[in-house]
């Protein structure tokens, strides 16, 4: 997979070359190419903003250099075209999952007051969001976006048993994880994990996912049949 990034703010995704992710892309699982949309603007001092029509406060981001970045990491429309944008759908594992199957996505990133709604019209397929409030760009929103779908290419994790039981994956919130020592600060590891019975294991583990989402999600437990 190759994720192309367009960015006013491009040393911000040197964080990418740290812990998993970055052992992935040096081993080049997968590829990040991260652009400069000033790189792109006709605009003598690489200006990429101007006032809002209408009046307002802020500056919104003019249509030439973006256009002209997307269509030059993407000349033939072949890839996955994403705006971040707190307007746009909202992140969540299904389409993380559908995200880490395509080949190429270009993630665009807009700053100030947003991008000219002209670029959208034109270039843009999918609009996401990471949640309801707003940062100073879409960068952070990106990096998200590049350390879930990441998750899902194969062997990053090393194992793909890691993304099948983690919360979200089956619908609900992962279950209690415990390690050595068995007993810490008066607290135990409970007893069926040191059982070695794997059926009574893998019952408690559903238990204990049911549990914890009917506690702090129970918008995901709706329309589940038989569990609730």
């Amino acid at each position: 997979m190759k994720i192309s990034v367009l960015t006013i703010f491009p040393e911000m995704y040197a964080a990418l070359n740290s812990s998993v992710i970055g052992k992935a892309l040096e081993k080049e699982l997968f590829s990040v190419e991260v652009h400069n949309i000033r790189d792109y603007s006709l605009n003598k001092h690489k200006k990429c903003d101007d006032y809002p029509f209408g009046g307002g406060a802020g500056m919104v981001m003019t249509p030439q250099p973006l256009h002209d970045a997307i269509n030059a990491v993407d000349p033939g429309h072949e890839a996955v075209r994403i705006y971040l944008s707190p307007k746009g759908e909202t992140l969540n594992q299904k389409i993380v999952t559908e995200l880490a199957r395509e080949d190429h996505i270009v993630l665009i990133n807009g700053s100030y007051e947003g991008i000219d709604e002209r670029v959208i019209e034109l270039d843009v397929d999918r609009e996401i969001s990471i949640g309801d409030y707003v940062l100073t760009s879409g960068d952070i929103a990106s990096l998200v976006v590049i350390n879930a779908v990441a998750r899902y290419i194969p062997d990053v994790l090393g194992s793909e048993q890691s993304t099948e039981e983690e919360s979200f994956s089956a619908g609900m919130l992962e279950y209690p994880q415990y390690t050595r020592p068995q007993e810490f600060m008066g607290l135990r590891v409970p007893e069926v994990l040191l059982s070695g019975n794997h059926a009574e294991i893998a019952e408690w583990r559903r238990q204990e996912s049911l549990r914890i989402t009917a506690e702090r999600r129970p918008d995901l437990l709706y329309g589940r049949d038989g569990d609730k």
